[in-house]
């Protein structure tokens, strides 16, 4: 098989890897776990949210308050008495202590708010949970569009090297007097154009490392390539309504976006509830002391009971509540984008699996007929029925081929990946099963900087 050939030739190109300590995709998202901050940043932000229910039910709980109070006083008082004028000044100190306990008896906005906070919290779970997901996502695009890459620079070299002994031989011929000067041009012209295609398909992969590194971190050990066993099969079941469905049901995004909703309508119950009266009991204890020469000391215990009737507040809280409305309202139009966003995702998905497949089988009989092009124009360039240019044409139309070969291939794995990202059901365990594919003795080492 010409896949054995190819990869013979690149394990010749990486014959200078250590290749026991290459990271494969498993290793590569485990690391990405650690260090991505995004999922780190959604992590916190979960934490965070999940405080808003002990705030929420603090509202409905007890609270009780000590408050202290010390002034020292110095009065100075002048007059005219019963026994003539008087200037007098009194020092002296006061104290005051008071212990307050106080407890909501009725608030129906605090109720709205304990009930919402369940439903921002799921919001904040889904998210997170769909984060993790889209970190799997990402790793693994990262991933195979290194292997991508540096397939890219490997073509472009195999056609460098190619180029540079068909030029070899156009001189030679020419020398001779085979060939006229026009087959030489060719010739230098193709070679520089795969010198020039070697440098950006370098460049590219520099670009595609970087981004990996942007989510690992600076890592700087080879990447194990895809192997040359890949199971090609359809999804499981082989029916695009029953995955689009199951979308429908389970995609973290889809839950994320309903329970946005349900928060917003929770919104205008809390704002509506500003037009409830509100009930709270209060009692204390009240110590108060005075170092005045005519003084009262008073030890007051109090206990009551706070009523508040809005009546009018110029017209804020019907406000709030339709502003609250109208956020509600644009919550669902969100929620619907995201369902059909998700179910163009899962079909496409479904779809690409199918037609990559398909797109693989097609490209390994267009290798296959790639080469049997190029050979029968090599023989028809020796006797005289086909020239430079097209012995030119049809290497570098064998070497296309056999790119697309293997970019089909990783187009398969991506769009099973996508796929079960659509349905919220990717895990650790669905990325091994495509980690089982990669080859550990085959690798694309990192850039030398």
């Amino acid at each position: 098989m010409w896949t054995r050939c190819f990869t013979l030739s690149v394990l010749l190109l990486c014959n200078g890897i250590t290749t026991s300590q290459a990271e494969d995709l498993i290793q590569i998202y485990d690391i990405a776990v650690e260090n991505d901050p995004a999922l780190r940043e959604a992590e916190q932000t979960l934490f965070a949210t999940r405080e808003l229910k002990p705030q929420a039910q603090a509202l409905l709980l007890p609270s009780v308050a000590v408050s202290g109070e010390v002034q020292q006083q110095n009065v100075e008082s002048t007059g005219n008495g019963t026994y003539g004028r008087f200037d007098r000044t009194d020092r002296y100190s006061t104290q005051n202590a008071q212990a307050v306990f106080k407890q909501s008896v009725f608030n129906r906005a605090n109720w709205m708010t304990l009930q919402q906070s369940d439903h921002i919290i799921a919001q904040a779970e889904a998210e997170y949970r769909n984060t993790q997901i889209e970190l799997m996502v990402k790793t693994t695009e990262a991933y195979f569009n290194v292997l991508r890459a540096a397939d890219a620079v490997t073509v472009q070299e195999a056609l460098l090297r190619a180029n540079e002994r068909q030029l070899e031989q156009s001189k030679q011929r020419f020398e001779v007097g085979l060939v006229a000067i026009t087959d030489v041009n060719e010739s230098q012209a193709a070679f520089d154009r795969s010198r020039a295609d070697v440098i950006t398909s370098k460049n590219v992969l520099n670009r595609v490392w970087e981004a990996l590194r942007a989510i690992v971190g600076p890592i700087k050990l080879p990447l194990a390539r895809l192997g040359e066993q890949l199971p090609l099969s359809p999804p499981e079941p082989n029916d695009i309504t029953t995955w689009a469905e199951t979308a429908l049901r389970g995609n973290f995004g889809i839950i994320a976006a309903s329970e946005a909703a349900n928060a917003a309508k929770g919104k205008i119950d809390i704002e509506r509830s500003g037009h409830y009266p509100t009930v709270s009991m209060q009692a204390g204890y009240d110590l108060s002391r005075s170092g005045a020469e005519y003084n009262t000391d008073a030890d007051t215990g109090f206990v009551g009971l706070s009523v508040n009737v809005p009546i009018f507040q110029g017209g804020s809280v019907t406000s709030r509540t339709r502003q609250a409305g109208f956020q509600y309202r644009a919550a669902q139009d969100r929620l619907d984008q995201v369902r059909r966003l998700v179910d163009q995702q899962v079909k496409d998905a479904f779809r690409g699996i199918l037609t990559s497949i398909e797109d693989i089988r097609a490209r390994q009989a267009a290798v296959v007929s790639a080469r049997s092009a190029l050979e029968s124009t090599q023989a028809g360039l020796e006797v005289g029925t086909r020239t430079q240019v097209d012995v030119l044409n049809a290497q570098r139309n064998l070497f296309q081929a056999e790119f697309d070969y293997m970019d089909a291939r990783y187009n398969y794995i991506i769009n099973g990946v996508k796929l079960h990202q659509a349905t919220s059901t990717l895990t650790r365990d669905v990325l091994e099963k495509g980690n089982a594919w990669l080859n550990p003795a085959d690798v694309v080492p990192p850039p030398a900087s």
